[in-house]
């Protein structure tokens, strides 16, 4: 089975001769990677403590968009590059399907969403260098074609798309609805009972 961007996939992976002093790097960033974005998450919310709620709330759409990636990748049942022979894995993975790239898909979620709030933007770059940066260490360490990537940017994208329309029903009309439901739950004042 030849895949759409093997070429480019070619250029840019260790193969099977890697850089001995690259891929130790490219080994850590493609494993820590997420760990990293996800540290930076924490770092947010301890820094902006009125902002725990919308960055739990992206924890939780990057959760859906986890499961998503997953089935999707299921479903379109394309190969890593490691499964058809173009490279060696350069770390621990599975044979499983790799498009879109889960690891991509959450990371660059994560960045979107900083973006998407002012009072965190100022991560939002950090964010998204770690994405481009780990879907680079993926791609070299033999687990990912760069298509896989940019098929995890695009879903990324989406699920941003529907974060911000999920918002905005809540901010619409889930929050005065519940606001409504409230008041007529408090007892009125002066009344004697």
């Amino acid at each position: 089975m030849t895949h759409p961007d093997t070429a480019l996939f070619l250029l840019m992976t260790a193969g099977p001769s890697p850089a001995p002093w690259l891929l130790p790097i490219a080994s850590a960033i493609a494993d820590g990677g997420a760990w990293l974005c996800a540290a930076l998450m924490g770092w947010a919310a301890w820094r902006q403590p009125h902002d725990r709620g919308y960055l739990l709330a992206a924890l939780a759409m990057a959760g859906v968009a986890s499961f998503l990636a997953h089935a999707l990748a299921d479903r379109i049942g394309l190969p890593r590059p490691f499964m058809l022979g173009l490279a060696p894995a350069h770390i621990a993975h599975g044979p499983s399907p790799a498009m879109p790239s889960t690891h991509a898909t959450v990371m660059f979620f994560i960045a979107l969403a900083l973006a998407a709030r002012p009072s965190l933007r100022r991560w939002a770059p950090a964010a998204a260098l770690l994405a481009l940066a780990t879907g680079w260490a993926r791609i070299y360490a033999g687990v990912h074609f760069p298509s896989d990537i940019a098929a995890g940017l695009v879903l990324a994208l989406a699920m941003q798309g529907l974060f911000m329309a999920l918002q905005c029903l809540a901010t619409q009309r889930v929050a005065p609805a519940f606001a409504r439901i409230q008041q007529g739950a408090r007892p009125t004042q002066g009344r004697v009972p």
